[in-house]
């Protein structure tokens, strides 16, 4: 199985084909995990990507960084694991930064930030088949990102995050001014929880992306299940 990015569905093998109808990746993104090796404990990651899926997330990026990263050859085979796992409950699987490993475990796109390999070349070598996401904190950084070819926007941080620790925070209103900028699917991230994401009402995007809401905690699934009740209540999604 793979994502069509036409219809926003599981299709049938042979790779994804097309760009993605908008409004249907835009309800794909509502509750967008990223992964953190970092909160595991003893914990594997597949349990937790289980868990999260079951409690309720739309969209999976795996994300490994710094000291904690698998060296390439495992990286590959768990992502490779996660993407059939992604697959089989039609949830978009995306990859951090990495293109060549997105192509070879066959993921249904790629992410990067703004200091990865520049949107416009990550969509040369990934197709027009393939999800691309691009991090912004500015509106031209926004609409530089749409103009290369990002299909959706992740913007922040939009509140202080222990996972990234460097990250600026960027107002409501810088948030709204990007959302009204560009005219793809906006993903808040950044110190996102049950408990605040009602503080993003109104400002235009279309769902979030969090990492310790959801991974950091004892329980993934419950975790999980809260919060995307409560993306219910505030965006409607």
């Amino acid at each position: 199985m793979s994502f069509d990015r036409r219809s926003g569905t599981a299709a049938a093998a042979g790779g994804p084909a097309g760009r993605l109808d908008r409004e249907k990746l835009a309800h794909s993104l509502a509750l967008y995990a990223v992964t953190d090796r970092h909160w595991l404990g003893e914990r594997t990651l597949d349990s937790c990507v289980r868990e999260a899926l079951r409690g309720g997330a739309t969209f999976i990026q795996v994300r490994e960084k710094d000291d904690m990263a698998l060296p390439h050859d495992e990286y590959l085979v768990e992502a490779r694991e996660l993407r059939g796992l992604c697959r089989s409950q039609a949830v978009p699987f995306v990859v951090d930064d990495d293109v060549a490993l997105a192509l070879a475990c066959e993921a249904d796109g790629v992410h990067v930030g703004q200091g990865d390999m520049e949107a416009a070349a990550v969509r040369r070598h990934i197709g027009e088949g393939r999800i691309l996401g691009v991090s912004a904190g500015t509106v031209g950084e926004a609409r530089a990102a749409e103009r290369a070819g990002a299909d959706y926007l992740g913007v922040g941080a939009v509140f202080p995050t222990g996972s990234k620790a460097d990250a600026d925070v960027i107002s409501r209103e810088e948030l709204s001014a990007i959302c009204e900028a560009v005219s793809i699917p906006v993903v808040a991230i950044g110190g996102i929880t049950a408990a605040n994401v009602g503080e993003l009402a109104g400002t235009g995007i279309c769902g979030v992306a969090v990492i310790s809401a959801i991974f950091a905690q004892p329980d993934v699934e419950a975790a999980t299940r809260e919060l995307r009740a409560r993306i219910r209540e505030v965006l409607g999604v």
